[in-house]
């Protein structure tokens, strides 16, 4: 694809997001379960994940979304540390399902709003858990299963990213 075909493909979007702001609001959203000792499953669909454009962005639908990549990421970082922290502090949990859910306008991604940020304005994460943990161990499980899933502090430490662009 070049840029011609870019811009053919979200002038149209970009039109329809000035015209009609709501409509950029996407809910993206991301599940897992947990599995077996230490690990959390997700969804996908896809064996091989190759990453596009999102449809409200001119994307088919046909490639992985990173904005759902990264909610993925998200369920499954929090669904393993979940485990690895129950497993730690003696909590038995039978069965469990990470759910996490995002909003995005997208009127900021294709530049057609200055005041509509780019990136997820919220982003929700729930445990779904079958447990017999008592409520000061659910407190512990939350604040620790929090405190060392790595993309969740990413996500809200807002760590720094330091790029380079280099010619091979």
């Amino acid at each position: 694809m070049d840029a011609t075909e870019l811009k053919n493909l979200q002038t149209p979007l970009k039109e329809k997001y000035k015209v009609q702001p709501d409509t950029a609001l996407i809910t993206l959203k991301a599940e897992g379960n947990l599995g077996e000792g230490i690990s959390c499953k997700i969804e996908t669909g896809k064996a091989m994940v190759e990453a596009g454009l999102h449809p409200a962005t001119g994307g088919t639908g046909m490639l992985a979304c990173s904005g759902d990549m990264l909610l993925e990421a998200l369920v499954a970082c929090a669904g393993v540390t979940l485990s690895a922290v129950a497993t730690a502090i003696g909590v038995d949990i039978k069965s469990g399902t990470i759910k996490a859910e995002g909003d995005l306008d997208f009127r900021g991604t294709l530049g057609v709003s200055k005041e509509a940020s780019v990136g997820f304005k919220q982003i929700r994460l729930g445990f779904y858990l079958d447990t017999d943990a008592n409520e000061e161990q659910m407190a512990s499980l939350a604040k620790l299963t929090e405190r060392y899933c790595v993309v969740y502090q990413t996500i809200t430490g807002g760590t720094s990213i330091e790029t380079s662009y280099n010619l091979q």
